[in-house]
């Protein structure tokens, strides 16, 4: 496919919003498309030359981009010909329009282009651009890129400037993704499962589109777990109480504290070890401490390992506070504070041992197959605290001694369930914070847009954050609440720092408000809030029927929740259940 065909797709894919619409247009490009180049498709849709959880970045800012762009037009541009510094212009016009890829486009429509490149053409060029390193990387980078956008029309420069920026304003998420894969292979929406399955398994969209294009059905279901590609985590529901959880998971189950750490994922294959955040992210570097941990103390030459990881203090048996854990997660003095601050995984399931997939096992086989080969006696990574309990009493009196202990609360699990990657099920449930008898639970926002700071909060450039949840469904974020106070100034500036770097100039397409903020902002990071209850309220779109939505009452920030990804924030769903929870306890 030529690259200006994908880009007429990017164009229709950037004028609408609707989900419809937009599976619609995708399956349509996904039909044009063949095995060759649909991995490579897919990657680009994402704004990517790799799955998220390679660390491969193209690595350009914005004066980068715009000496490229200075490059490949100044000869041709009327607007740069003859200019002192046709950089300096590029990036005045950038800041009028608001987007480096408009600004591109209307530098590019005096150029004739030079040739027509294929899709394939342009990803290799970006991969190649991605993996310049050393002396003169940034003229390697600048000028392969002027290339590329000489042989292109304008709308293709339009898209191809804004992938290193990390700024397509397609509002794809992977649902729509998925589904647009199966309509435009079996012409309904019935291979999604299938497709969700596999892409659960490896994190890895491109691979799993490619393997489905060659070997089509047959190939997504021989798609197995991959030592080195993060599995999607399995996740809990919540229920209102212990005997409400008695229901669902049987007269038998087995209960472990609930840390309040970092989900790590530890891929073991021989001596080398990868880690991996619960929102997919490769954070091997960051932590050496639990990389050797792993080499030493997991006893075996191949292994997916999920546990969390927590500062911890052996001597005194003292699980540390979530904010000093967090301290850990840093780019530079990593071995420093390795020293200063270790931490223990501990371990609470299995999903890959010695080359074979033991997921699909129960849970019982699986956790009798991670006692066997976590030494006993292990410094770094240990094996979480099992109990089997029977009866609500039970559950009580575990989850006060994890309470005392400083933990969250208890994880409860089917001791005949498998693990169920990227799924929420009642195989599952979290139980924490516990009220007369009853279990209340933070919810997990995401940061959708800002309020401009007035008076004393002039200084943080932040006066209240607009935050949301997530419509599974639907595939987008739906606003839940207003938060202005219960942060610290420290906490205000943190946000500030964080909404300049995700600040976008529109409404993003997956986001569905009444109400405007000052600026909105990519929904990427999320904030754990606590409130005192869920109301009703015309001005949210979380679960709206007939105008009226879902409200957090009172809502109060608790942490900011860097492990965790937009999608895995808590969905509209569980709203729901929330809300009807609190009526029974009344």
């Amino acid at each position: 496919m030529k690259f200006s065909k994908l880009a007429q797709y990017y164009e229709k894919l950037e004028a609408t919003s609707k989900r419809l619409e937009l599976v619609d247009i995708l399956s349509k490009l996904f039909k044009d498309s063949n095995a060759k180049e649909i991995g490579k498709i897919c990657y680009l849709i994402q704004g990517r030359v790799a799955p998220f959880f390679e660390p491969i970045e193209i690595g350009m800012a914005e004066s980068m981009v715009a000496q490229a762009v200075a490059r490949a037009y100044g000869p041709t541009s009327p607007r740069l010909r003859g200019v002192k510094n046709p950089k300096d212009e590029v990036l005045k016009l950038y800041r009028r329009k608001g987007n480096m890829g408009l600004a591109a486009r209307e530098l590019a429509a005096k150029h004739h282009h030079s040739g027509d490149l294929t899709v394939g053409e342009v990803f290799e060029e970006l991969v190649k651009i991605a993996k310049f390193t050393g002396k003169g990387t940034v003229e390697q980078k600048v000028s392969t890129l002027a290339e590329i956008l000489k042989s292109l029309d304008p709308v293709s420069v339009k898209h191809v400037v804004n992938i290193p920026l990390g700024t397509l304003r397609l509002g794809i998420g992977d649902p729509t993704v998925l589904d647009a894969l199966s309509i435009a292979k079996k012409g309904d929406r019935t291979l999604r499962p299938i497709l969700e399955d596999a892409y659960n398994k490896t994190s890895d969209l491109g691979y799993v589109v490619e393997t489905f294009f060659k070997h089509g059905e047959s190939g997504l279901k021989n798609i197995k777990l991959v030592v080195g590609k993060p599995v999607r985590p399995a996740l809990a529901e919540r229920l209102p109480s212990a005997e409400e959880a008695v229901k669902r998971l049987g007269s038998e189950f087995a209960a472990e504290p609930k840390f309040d750490g970092f989900r790590v994922a530890a891929h073991k294959d021989g001596d080398r070890v990868s880690l991996f955040s619960r929102n997919l992210e490769n954070t091997t570097h960051a932590f050496p401490d639990l990389v050797e941990g792993v080499k030493k103390e997991v006893r075996a030459k191949s292994a997916i390992i999920e546990g969390e990881a927590i500062a911890y203090n052996p001597q005194t048996e003292e699980f540390l506070p979530f904010q000093e854990t967090t301290k850990r997660r840093r780019k530079y003095k990593i071995e420093e504070m390795a020293k200063e601050l270790p931490l223990v995984l501990f371990a609470f399931d299995l999903l890959y041992l010695n080359g074979k997939n033991v997921a699909d096992k129960p849970y019982r086989e699986r956790r009798k197959l991670l006692s066997e080969i976590i030494h006993k006696e292990g410094r770094v990574v240990r094996l979480a605290e099992e109990r089997v309990l029977h009866k609500a009493d039970e559950i009580k009196k575990f989850f006060d001694e994890a309470v005392s202990e400083g933990l969250e609360g208890l994880m409860l699990k089917k001791l005949d369930s498998p693990y169920v990657a990227g799924g929420r099920g009642f195989h599952w449930i979290k139980f924490k914070r516990s009220q007369a008898g009853e279990l209340t639970d933070t919810v997990d926002c995401v940061l959708l847009g800002v309020y401009a700071g007035k008076g004393k909060r002039t200084e943080f450039g932040v006066g209240g954050l607009l935050v949301g949840v997530y419509d599974k469904k639907k595939d987008e974020f739906v606003t839940i609440s207003r938060i202005g106070t219960g942060l610290t100034d420290e906490e205000f500036r943190k946000v500030n720092v964080m909404a300049r770097k995700l600040r976008v100039s529109h409404k993003p397409a997956r986001v569905n408000a009444k109400i405007e903020p000052t600026f909105w902002v990519k929904p990427k990071e999320v904030l754990e809030i606590y409130a005192d209850e869920i109301t009703k309220s015309p001005v949210h779109t979380a679960g709206e029927k007939n105008g009226v939505g879902y409200a957090l009452r009172f809502p109060r920030l608790v942490k900011f929740r860097e492990d965790r990804r937009a999608e895995d924030a808590t969905t509209v769903n569980e709203i729901e259940k929330m809300y009807h929870a609190q009526f029974k306890k009344r």
